[in-house]
């Protein structure tokens, strides 16, 4: 049991690390070869903070434990929106974009109702993960020719954070192998723990997914969305997390499809209810970003409480259930 916690602890830690080597090299790399400031903005470090989640659940996939690379995206996208916005809106209100407004939001509602609705039939089949895959190089594709139209305030904001000129494109090229190394080896670490955990207690690997592993994959984005809400940066707590989302269904449930053999399995209750929590989850923040523009601290409060009786429940039921 110790060994399990410690490979659990060792994983997450791990994981964070290669993630923040991803995102730091990465985005050195893309500022050095000309790439707008705005779409290493939108791309590479709401992605980047999302690698720890594609670790997970390609792994997860590529071992037959359809549980884990299900739950792992389906609890992280809950987790980012009731805990993560809920915690950064109490420390202090969050700015929504109005570009987000219009476009970024829709679009994750879009992507959830979507993958909800492939995974209606038991399976997210090779054909849905090259749909999903093909959404996420689209949505890639697009912000790239929206970053043409950027002002020049825009611009001269980003360049500050992310076109710090890089030492030498080698050693940045280096620094980002050994990121996605170090993702590989903390997945497979969170994995072996958290399963060997589950089988011990009898716990589903479904709700491991959903509760640790979708916690400590989202680590990151907790990290990026609290400080930018403590330095004032409130809206790039809320952009980190609907890209972050954006991502987690169209390129890491798609790429799981897509490694998988026979696609990746969804269990009838993660259909019946984790799904239907994530897509509700994020129909939510359709009022509550077109009020005032803004997330308060009183609509923080309740999804932070939203977040605890969602995982009371899984608690609840879990053990109803053994």
């Amino acid at each position: 049991m110790i060994t399990d916690i410690l490979l659990i602890a060792g994983g997450m830690v791990v994981l964070i690390g290669g993630g923040e080597l991803l995102v730091r090299s990465a985005s050195r790399l893309a500022a050095a070869l000309s790439i707008s400031p705005l779409v290493i903005g939108l791309t590479v470090v709401a992605f980047g903070t999302s690698a720890p989640e594609l670790a997970v659940s390609v792994q997860s996939a590529l071992a037959g434990q359809p549980d884990l690379a299900i739950g792992n995206v389906v609890g992280s996208n809950i987790f980012n929106i009731l805990m993560i916005l809920g915690l950064s809106a109490m420390i202090v209100p969050l700015a929504v974009a109005s570009s987000l407004i219009r476009r970024d939001l829709p679009l994750m509602v879009l992507a959830s109702i979507v993958f909800g609705a492939m995974a209606y039939d038991g399976r997210i089949s090779l054909i849905d993960g090259v749909l999903l895959f093909t959404g996420i190089v689209s949505y890639t594709w697009w912000c790239i020719r929206q970053s043409r139209r950027e002002t020049a305030a825009i611009q001269d904001e980003f360049a500050q954070e992310y076109s710090t000129p890089a030492k030498s494109l080698v050693v940045d090229g280096i620094l980002l192998l050994i990121g996605l190394v170090l993702l590989a080896v903390g997945s497979r670490l969170l994995i072996n723990g958290s399963s060997s955990i589950a089988r011990s207690f009898g716990v589903s690997e479904l709700v491991i997914g959903l509760t640790i592993i979708a916690a400590g994959t989202s680590l990151p984005e907790v990290i990026t969305s609290v400080m930018a809400a403590i330095r004032g940066e409130r809206d790039i707590a809320v952009g980190n997390v609907v890209g972050s989302n954006l991502f987690n269904i169209m390129c890491v449930i798609g790429l799981s499809a897509i490694v998988s053999p026979n696609g990746v399995g969804v269990t009838d209750s993660a259909i019946r209810f984790d799904i239907p929590v994530m897509i509700l989850v994020a129909l939510v923040c359709l009022p509550i970003f077109l009020t005032g523009r803004q997330v308060s601290r009183g609509e923080g409060v309740l999804l932070f409480a939203g977040y605890i009786a969602y995982t009371a429940y899984l608690i609840f039921e879990q053990t109803a259930s053994s």
